[in-house]
């Protein structure tokens, strides 16, 4: 069909068909319509909407757009969990291993970080010999042996998105509901897992600024995951404050460890606690919530967990040598903010300490910029915690050159410490959405 007739019956509020939007991406993907053709499309997409079934079919248009990865040589239920981005946010490195060690197959493809968010392969990375790319048959192979597998993203998967997004991001469309749910869910699907975890944040360190847009996108994600046959569940976080208490590649590593070790922090443990426990369910190993708790925190206890990611990172040509002897991270520079007053931690800007991290160099300002794996904070207070003058707040990892006082200075000015508690509360995870 004609691409103008797609666009024109999206402009007028139609529902499009399954074959009207399978042959705008084909035909987009394959080079048929023009740039200025799809920007119009999505501009109608951004002001009209799409039902569920309508997403669910722009979904697997694009998964179908590039490679597929097949799990289905690897027994069990192959469960896959995806984070729409934080601050600390740790969770792969810690949940995977875990829900391996309870018997569910984990076979996982993480991205590289952009901006002020990480990226789980940068963190993997920083473990010296770490393979993080791997040939499609040792990734299966790992997974059928040891249980679990993290790699990064090889081939081209879900082609049409990597051009969509390009152009949503130059045309003001990136905020779209079923856009951005659609982005999301084709490259999980075309991963290949049986079932689907999802981590979807808000707040000012999150994309989703709202718990409201955050549950709207999570509804409409799992509705896909439920059309495309494929089991979802969603788990509502705030990222009011960064979620765990290190902020870097390396400090990352060195947390997960901690974690894995019995000694993760509030905020980071009930988010690894939730998104477990709900891997477990749809992985059939937990009846429901709190046994899938109860597992993951049996299996923290035991080392089970530890020992499997230890597992992990020897099959990929890792070195573990140090795990429970020395911390990963070794900085060129080391300095450690104490607390000029004392009250209570009441706000925590992590998105602005995520972008001085980036600027050390845990970051990328752009695709082709280079980590520096050591650098980042590493913070001693969490949200809502008390904290008495001369207290350590936070040290930072730094490189030769970074002037360590002025940026120690201008991280202390986003912990906010005040004489009386948080009048409320808000809870990391506030919803599961099934």
């Amino acid at each position: 069909m004609w691409p103008m007739d797609c666009i024109a019956h999206k402009r007028d509020g139609k529902v499009l068909t399954a074959d009207e939007i399978r042959s705008f991406i084909a035909d987009y993907t394959a080079g048929r319509i023009a740039d200025y053709q799809a920007a119009a499309w999505l501009m109608a997409i951004y002001l009209q909407g799409m039902t569920d079934e309508e997403t669910t079919e722009l979904t697997l248009a694009m998964a179908k757009s590039g490679d597929i990865v097949d799990l289905s040589s690897i027994p069990g239920i192959k469960v896959d969990k995806h984070s729409t981005g934080g601050i600390a946010d740790t969770t792969t490195l810690i949940v995977a291993p875990l829900v391996a060690a309870a018997g569910v197959p984990v076979a996982k493809m993480s991205g590289r970080g952009l901006g002020f968010t990480g990226g789980t392969a940068d963190k993997l990375e920083s473990i010296p010999g770490f393979q993080i790319v791997l040939p499609e048959e040792k990734f299966l192979d790992q997974v059928r042996r040891v249980g679990i597998s993290l790699i990064t993203q090889s081939g081209e998967i879900a082609a049409a998105d990597k051009l969509l997004y390009a152009l949503r991001d130059a045309t003001a469309t990136v905020e779209s509901i079923p856009l951005i749910a659609s982005s999301i869910m084709s490259k999980k699907i075309a991963s290949g897992a049986d079932a689907i975890v999802l981590d979807v944040k808000y707040g000012d360190g999150a994309f989703m600024k709202t718990k409201e847009r955050a549950r709207e996108l999570a509804k409409i994600m799992v509705s896909i995951g439920r059309l495309a046959g494929r089991p979802t569940r969603a788990v509502i976080t705030s990222m009011s404050a960064p979620l765990g208490t290190a902020i870097g590649n390396a400090l990352e590593v060195d947390e997960a460890v901690e974690a894995l070790s019995g000694k993760g922090g509030r905020r980071l443990m009930e988010v690894v606690e939730a998104l477990g426990a709900q891997m477990l369910i749809v992985g059939q190993k937990a009846a429901d919530e709190a046994q899938g708790r109860a597992m993951i925190r049996d299996l923290i206890a035991s080392g089970k967990g530890l020992a499997k990611f230890k597992e992990c990172i020897k099959a990929q040509g890792g070195s573990t040598s140090w795990i429970g002897k020395r911390p990963l991270t070794k900085a060129e520079q080391v300095f450690t903010a104490v607390s000029t007053d004392g009250g209570y931690i009441t706000r925590i800007d992590g998105r602005a300490l995520g972008e001085i991290a980036m600027e050390m160099g845990a970051g990328r300002a752009r695709k082709e910029d280079a980590i520096e794996p050591m650098v980042g904070i590493r913070l001693f207070k969490e949200l809502y915690d008390p904290v008495r003058p001369g207290e350590a707040l936070f040290t930072l990892y730094g490189k030769k050159t970074d002037d360590m006082m002025a940026l120690a200075q201008r991280a202390a000015d986003h912990i906010i410490v005040t004489d009386e508690q948080a009048a409320i509360q808000e809870p990391v995870v506030s919803d599961i959405i099934l």
